[in-house]
């Protein structure tokens, strides 16, 4: 678990973080929305940054900041970015979301974040591992709050969410002016629940564009939908 994750253009070192590399940041980083050429990216949470090197390989964005207030995880993440080929487009600050507001004047074309969204008491027994998971330490109404300040006029976020939040998320963002633009509700096979939401909202009150995404059709057979989505990055799509 512990070894470099390699995707096709970069590797991801993954020792020292709590949360490993997961289908959940690597849907999110495929299925955002470049196609209006942000200048400007955010990644709220880092991790091991794995989100915003897909990103530097999708776009031409100039810049790509991170956050991660975990200090082994910002370390990791600081190599992963100057061990990539965008090292001069990638900046992790190590800092919590609150501080970085406080001191960024600048806003972004595009934010992304993989929030931890467990709110109960249960632990794994990784102290930093159950950090990561929880969203005690950043609140769904900081988080939107932020994003209100920080995202440009034109400007788009995108998260992933447990789809049993999806409906609370959408109303909560809603009273921070950002609605949602486009949802994909995520199955791992076709005839399960779905288990997660893809979200991008944006300051624009239009009508969102649904869809689903199913991962597999059996065990370790992807289907077409998916292949297409990971194939630039995943080494055997």
């Amino acid at each position: 678990m512990n070894k470099p994750f390699r995707f096709k253009k970069f590797t991801v070192n993954q020792d020292r973080t709590a949360m490993k590399i997961g289908t959940d940041g690597v849907l999110l980083a495929a299925w955002t929305d470049v196609s209006l050429n942000p200048l400007s990216v955010l990644d709220i949470g880092a991790g091991t940054g794995v989100i915003a090197l897909m990103l530097a390989q999708r776009s031409s964005a100039e810049t790509i900041d991170a956050i991660e207030i975990e200090g082994n995880a910002y370390e990791q993440c600081v190599e992963n970015f100057e061990n990539s080929p965008w090292a001069d487009s990638l900046f992790c600050y190590h800092c919590s979301l609150d501080e970085f507001v406080l001191e960024i004047e600048d806003n972004y074309d595009l934010i992304v974040s993989n929030p931890p969204f467990y709110t109960n008491s249960l632990g794994s027994g990784n102290t930093a591992r159950d950090r990561a998971r929880r969203n005690i330490e950043l609140p769904f109404e900081e988080l939107f709050n932020s994003i209100n300040g920080l995202l440009s006029k034109n400007g788009h976020f995108a998260m992933i969410a447990p789809f049993s939040e999806e409906k609370s998320l959408v109303k909560l963002a809603m009273e921070y002016r950002l609605y949602p633009r486009r949802i994909t509700r995520v199955k791992g096979l076709a005839h399960l629940p779905a288990k997660r939401s893809l979200l991008e909202f944006t300051f624009e009150n239009t009508e969102p564009i649904l869809d689903e995404l199913i991962i597999e059709k059996d065990r370790h057979q992807y289907t077409e939908e998916y292949i297409e989505l990971t194939k630039d990055f995943y080494l055997n799509m």
